[in-house]
């Protein structure tokens, strides 16, 4: 059910490079005007060719489509790859955070 949701909301991706699956991307439903992008994933023989940025700005431009006022994406500070990446397709940072287990 889950991914039949996804999958009516255009909200997964498949970026595929002829028939061959390269990288992928998904959003969350659009609730109160935000929605999230989760995961985004490229297969490590197609990483820098562009095909995550492009799967992820498909992705981003559905959910606003979709009625999103503010499109989400949380990353590891310390992947500087894809922070670049995000920035360059229109993400800017807002905040850091932190998970502490006890």
């Amino acid at each position: 059910m889950f991914v039949d949701e996804r999958l009516s909301q255009g909200g997964w991706r498949l970026w595929t490079v002829g028939d061959e699956p390269v990288a992928m991307a998904a959003m969350t439903s659009v609730v109160a005007g935000t929605a999230r992008i989760t995961p985004v994933y490229t297969l490590p023989g197609h990483r820098g060719r562009g095909h995550g940025s492009a799967v992820t700005a498909a992705v981003s431009q559905a959910a606003l489509d979709a009625g999103a006022e503010h499109v989400l994406l949380f990353t590891d500070l310390a992947d500087a790859t894809s922070n670049s990446v995000y920035q360059r397709i229109g993400y800017r940072p807002v905040s850091d955070y932190r998970i502490v287990v006890p």
